[in-house]
């Protein structure tokens, strides 16, 4: 799914009744409080109190690593005959993270009223979303509630220990390159200028290298302040687009897909929790066409979200699976993924046909990322020595001139 919430809209508490009279409390997202109340309304709830409810300062934000481990620890008590309301309680109690203690013991208190599980999920969206919830409630209604629970703490752990893959894959060279140009940045800014006053001293024409370096110096003296708030204008600038503007993060989405060596591990990412989404859903009994709403949004990419909206409208209108993602996705599934999900079709395994690809993928992501960073390592050890030892080498060659003079 899509997410749902844009940084504009606005937490509200409420407290009302539902269509049977009952007394119902939660947390709606909205960018009114109009907008709130109609969405209650639509819920057939009809709300007394509403407020908005200010961002809480204490305790570290809620993780999707903490809902999947959420998630592992309630089927583990529930396997071992351990009531839900007691489940609750225990792992509320005991987490670390006081907002996390908050969100368990509110789903506590909304089960113990009588609400089911997936309707109380379902109040906080930001936390769980819509494939959680629509396994929660498919296990609740087939009576396989810790099966289904099972399925959704393994498919999320798996779809954050890809993603931590996929963030490492990307972020270890920016890592690098930044803390590079900090070192770099000071060198030249406070470093370099004390080797200029000691060279003026020196009566000698300097290496054109070191003259190099000290312009380079006296420009970033200059400058620094300003192309600093231009490098940060900058980033923001992208940030904002990419969350307000849909067509530049379609665009970013698609670029993203066609980077060198980088790209192809985005590609497999995507597809691979495509499959295990859909896989997940298809095995709980979620029918294909609702299931395919969670399975646009999980995978995280504009450009398949969009095409795998369209195979939903298919579906919906009878085409196979199969034949839809010839028709959409022929771009972006390779033509392994569409047999194996015709040969599913065919012989009523879909899900599992799904999960092979999906484990195919995840192995491909995980040697690709282990083969980037084994050659991106020396290549950043060179890069860093080219750099950081060539201002360092610029500032001494006077010196070593010198020592040859006398």
């Amino acid at each position: 799914m899509a997410n749902p919430k844009q940084s504009k809209d606005l937490l509200f508490v409420y407290e009302g009744k539902d269509k049977s009279g009952r007394l119902v409390r939660g947390e709606v997202m909205a960018i009114s409080e109009a907008i709130a109340k109609a969405q209650l309304r639509k819920q057939n709830i009809t709300p007394s109190k509403l407020k908005q409810k200010k961002a809480r300062r204490r305790g570290k934000a809620i993780t999707p690593g903490d809902i999947a481990a959420f998630a592992r620890q309630l089927t583990t008590m529930m396997r071992a005959g351990v009531p839900m309301i007691q489940s609750f309680e225990i792992t509320g109690r005991g987490h670390e993270n006081p907002n996390m203690q908050d969100l368990i013991l509110a789903l506590k208190s909304e089960v113990e009223g009588g609400v089911n599980l997936a309707d109380a999920m379902e109040k906080h969206p930001l936390q769980f979303d819509n494939l959680f919830v629509q396994l929660v409630r498919a296990g609740e209604q087939s009576g396989a509630l810790e099966t289904l629970l099972d399925k959704v703490a393994t498919y999320k752990e798996k779809s954050e220990a890809l993603k931590k893959k996929i963030k490492s894959a990307m972020g270890y060279p920016i890592a690098i390159l930044v803390v590079a140009g900090i070192v770099s940045g000071i060198l030249l800014i406070f470093v370099v200028p004390q080797f200029k006053e000691v060279f003026a001293s020196f009566g000698a024409d300097l290496p054109a290298f070191t003259l190099l370096v000290i312009a380079m110096s006296e420009f970033m003296q200059a400058w620094w302040f300003p192309i600093a708030l231009v490098l940060g204008g900058i980033v923001t600038g992208l940030i904002e687009a990419n969350k307000r503007f849909p067509g530049f993060r379609k665009a970013m989405d698609r670029l993203k897909l066609k980077l060198p060596v980088v790209g192809n591990i985005l590609v497999k990412g995507t597809i691979a929790r495509w499959s295990s989404t859909m896989a997940t859903m298809f095995a709980a009994g979620v029918p294909l066409v609702e299931a395919m709403d969670s399975v646009a949004g999980a995978s995280g990419n504009v450009i398949y979200e969009e095409a795998t909206l369209n195979m939903k409208d298919d579906i919906a209108a009878g085409t196979q699976l199969q034949t839809s993602m010839r028709t959409h996705g022929s771009e972006l599934f390779p033509n392994m993924v569409i047999q194996m999900v015709s040969i599913g079709e065919e012989s009523g395994q879909l899900d599992g046909m799904l999960q092979k690809v999906a484990d195919f993928y995840e192995e491909e992501v995980n040697n690709a990322v282990d083969g980037l960073t084994a050659m991106l390592e020396p290549l950043i050890m060179a890069f860093l020595g080219v750099v950081i030892g060539g201002l360092v080498i610029a500032m001494y060659l006077p010196i070593f001139k010198l020592g040859a003079v006398v």
